[in-house]
């Protein structure tokens, strides 16, 4: 396991911005951590970074405790803050060879091209960091945290001011990234969650909502099924009403049905069978499901 979290909690005056948490980010995936304003998102990431420590309970990454031994933990991670910290009058190839001297690569040379080439920034290696676009910070914040090859990734709004591209682009290496090392990603924007991670992990008001896959957030939050199906000709109505464990039928218009049953049930199997027992076709059949933009606001409202 690449970052443990136990019973972790972190005290402002008599505010509780972290209440015993616990939760691990594996090799191999990327976690998203999700929460409103002041959920203790960050708070979080700043212990498991070593630049706070905790009040009670513990962190350790790669086996390495936050506390005691913060220079091995801080050496096995990647972080890339909300507040992209640059030196805006230096070089993008200057700052990168002065961040691996602070890690002391062998290959520092070899290294930085690589990270220039990752992250797109052949043509503006040669810039100053104050000249750049806030879309080409963010990368230059991505290729500092990556550098040293890090085991852990502690990405906070990694996309922001990133343009479509450029979105495109570092959402395909982040997901790259995930199949080897372990990410936590932290993010508002719901479309990115959908489409770089493997698992989620919602915070609010300083505790665990939920630590689960997207699916499974979806199905555990539905209090119904629903199934919308088109058919090529009108079915009959008594026999499509009688279907096990359907508790509503809904007439959509033009042979169209939504039919309501317990979130468990899953009623396209029998649709299907129905269909061909009375000599139908269907032409639309599928599951609605709740958006992960919804799933967060149930479980942070």
């Amino acid at each position: 396991m690449s970052v443990t979290v136990q019973n972790l909690t972190k005290i402002y005056g008599t505010q509780r911005a972290v209440d015993d948490i616990s939760f691990e980010a594996r090799p191999g995936e990327v976690l998203g951590f999700l929460g409103p304003n002041g959920a203790g998102k960050t708070t979080t990431m700043k212990v498991i970074t070593t630049f706070i420590p905790p009040d009670e309970g513990a962190a350790a990454v790669c086996g390495f405790d936050v506390v005691k031994q913060p220079m091995e933990a801080r050496r096995r991670i990647g972080y890339l803050p909300e507040h992209n910290p640059l030196y805006k009058d230096m070089y993008v190839r200057e700052y990168l060879g002065f961040i691996a001297g602070l890690h002391q690569l062998k290959n520092a040379r070899r290294r930085v091209g690589e990270m220039i080439e990752v992250t797109g920034l052949e043509r503006e290696q040669h810039k100053v960091i104050g000249a750049l676009s806030k879309g080409y910070r963010q990368r230059v914040g991505l290729a500092q945290a990556m550098l040293h090859d890090p085991d852990v990734l502690i990405l906070d709004e990694p996309t922001s001011g990133l343009d479509p591209n450029q979105l495109a682009d570092i959402r395909k290496l982040i997901k790259q990234l995930g199949q080897e090392k372990a990410v936590i990603f932290s993010t508002h924007i719901m479309q990115e969650v959908k489409a770089i991670c493997d698992r989620v992990l919602i915070i609010n008001r300083g505790k665990i909502v939920a630590n689960d896959s997207i699916e499974e957030l979806q199905r555990r939050i539905a209090a119904e099924s629903v199934v919308t199906v088109e058919f090529q000709k009108e079915p009959p109505r008594k026999a499509l009403s009688a279907l096990p464990r359907l508790r509503e039928l809904r007439d959509l218009g033009k042979n169209r049905f939504q039919l309501i049953s317990e979130p468990e049930a899953d009623l396209r199997p029998a649709l299907f069978d129905f269909a061909v027992e009375h000599h139908n076709k269907l032409l639309e059949l599928h599951k609605e499901v709740y958006e992960i933009d919804e799933v967060f606001q149930k479980l942070t409202n």
